[in-house]
């Protein structure tokens, strides 16, 4: 293998740029040239291509967000969309191709692979809701962020006596609000993975303040439901103030903490290892500690589960 290429798709995660100058690197060690496409599959459709060297990936390990940009693009999910990416892969003369992302950055490297360009997919979402590895990139830096914001909160819901409902992200999983709920310590944890009662809610907010609490977190994946209407909920119920806070993007952004750069790191290098070996249609994973390579149709047709004894354990810390 001559000459690969290398994207970023999707929503980014913290470590991305650790991710593609480890790719970057790797691959000129072993002879091979890369190609950065810009902004994902829609730089692909665009052939928005350029040629990376050692220098192009200098400076970026520390850096948030993707170098080589990203965006959705609907034209990729369809047949002509795919067909015209490949064209222009095979006009630059690109024998396989690096994607990182979620699961529809692993949906669109699918769909080249099955038209016969090699791809190998790097798992990269602060929702780390990616099967077979057991953690993405970006996850943990997200988290920290979470926790950080989280310690901020705590210290004004103490000072006003008031019950804070903190939206994550996580549309479809409730990793990171599992995660940042029991790192943080808070009193709930409501995840789209399982059904929730307001009113036992409620009660257990009001049985806290019997006890002598003066604060209350709850902490909301965004796919649970709207933070602003719980918010809005408990308050008339309980009778005590409450405020929303939707932490947006800014889980999305900041300096990649040290795991994240080295999970990146670990990831791109074992990316090329798998591309230059011929290796194609898969996924890198890291499970047990151990990095493994899965076929991304399988990652793909199962949902990651919820840590369940993790969310029980939340709720004894809680009382």
């Amino acid at each position: 293998m001559n000459r690969i290429g290398i994207l970023t798709s999707g929503g980014d995660a913290p470590g991305m740029n650790a991710a593609i100058r480890a790719v970057v690197r790797k691959a000129l060690h072993n002879g091979i040239e890369v190609y950065g496409i810009h902004r994902g599959f829609l730089g692909l459709i665009n052939s928005d291509f350029v040629k990376l060297d050692l220098r192009s990936v200098g400076d970026i390990i520390h850096r948030g967000g993707t170098m080589l940009l990203t965006a959705r693009c609907e034209e990729f999910k369809t047949k002509e969309g795919q067909e015209k990416g490949l064209k222009n892969l095979e006009a630059f003369g690109i024998e396989g191709l690096v994607v990182i992302g979620g699961d529809g950055s692993l949906r669109g490297a699918n769909a080249l692979s099955k038209l016969g360009m090699p791809t190998i997919g790097i798992p990269a979402t602060i929702d780390n809701d990616i099967a077979y590895t057991d953690n993405c990139i970006g996850f943990d830096t997200a988290a920290n962020t979470v926790v950080d914001a989280l310690n901020k909160v705590r210290d004004t819901a103490t000072s006003h006596e008031r019950t804070f409902v903190i939206e994550v992200m996580g549309r479809r999983a409730g990793h990171l609000a599992l995660y940042t709920g029991i790192a943080s310590g808070a009193e709930t944890i409501l995840v789209p993975e399982i059904p929730f009662e307001l009113d036992a809610i409620c009660e257990k907010i009001k049985q806290g303040y019997v006890r002598g609490k003066l604060h209350s977190i709850i902490i909301v994946a965004e796919g649970a439901g709207n933070s602003i209407e719980i918010g809005k909920t408990i308050q008339e119920k309980t009778g005590l103030e409450t405020r929303a806070i939707i932490l947006g993007h800014l889980q999305r952004g900041g300096n990649p903490s040290a795991y994240d750069r080295i999970l990146a790191s670990s990831m791109g290098g074992k990316a090329v290892d798998l591309i230059t070996q011929n290796v194609k249609d898969k996924m890198v994973g890291v499970v047990n500690g151990e990095f493994v390579a899965t076929d991304i149709e399988k990652v793909l047709s199962v949902s990651k589960p919820l840590n369940m004894q993790l969310y029980e354990l939340a709720d004894i810390l809680s009382l």
